[in-house]
């Protein structure tokens, strides 16, 4: 069991996934350290498809393709590089999120993270659902397989809920597509401490 430090600090989106099946015992392992997370409450609202039908997948790619074309990959095209990531990284980046785009469906494994929040989910929604959706991919790297919290479906969320089978009432709010990585796990890549971190007051520098 590595540190958890190690872990966190390891955890590198991969979104280079190989088609190789995912064992059950694994993916119900990480399904597990899902239902471990908090949510409001202890309400646990949240609701976990697992998904491998190919012929559904398809049918939400689409949709995740068209969010791409039309948002995120004109976006990527237009904006700097975010701290602590050079601009070759930044297009090594761009690429990995193209290259999920067009194999989206190839993952062998999907895990959708729903809540059953009712017809009109508020902003707070996310408290919910996204520390179990975060406890499943330091899971899934904890037993050496690659996934990325990815959302860009709820750009067209209504269309995708219907793709799954969603009945109403019922939202999705993240996909993790799971596989073993093509690539190798390393650190991640983010800005230093005193970039980010105030203390006390807006813009006064964290002492520590």
């Amino acid at each position: 069991m590595p540190d958890l430090f190690e872990t966190m600090e390891n955890c590198r989106a991969m979104r280079r996934l190989k088609p190789d099946p995912v064992p059950d015992e694994l993916v119900a392992k990480i399904l597990q350290a899902g239902t471990c997370a908090p949510s409001g409450g202890n309400a646990q609202k949240w609701r976990f498809m697992v998904l491998k039908d190919r012929k559904v997948k398809e049918a939400v790619t689409v949709w995740y393709k068209k969010a791409y074309d039309e948002i995120i990959g004109p976006r990527y095209a237009s904006i700097a590089p975010p701290p602590g990531v050079s601009p070759e990284k930044f297009k090594r980046q761009h690429d990995a999120v193209h290259y999920l785009t067009d194999h989206f469906a190839d993952a062998p494994v999907w895990i959708v993270a729903c809540l059953e929040d009712g017809a009109s989910p508020g902003p707070s929604a996310g408290a919910s659902i996204y520390p179990a959706v975060q406890n499943m991919v330091l899971a899934c790297r904890a037993v050496g397989l690659g996934t990325t919290l990815t959302n860009r479906h709820m750009i067209y969320q209504k269309e995708v809920d219907k793709a799954l089978g969603l009945p109403d009432g019922v939202h999705s709010y993240a996909i993790l597509p799971i596989g073993y990585p093509m690539g190798r796990f390393g650190p991640v890549k983010r800005a230093p401490l005193d970039a980010v971190v105030y203390q006390d007051k807006w813009g006064v520098p964290y002492r520590a």
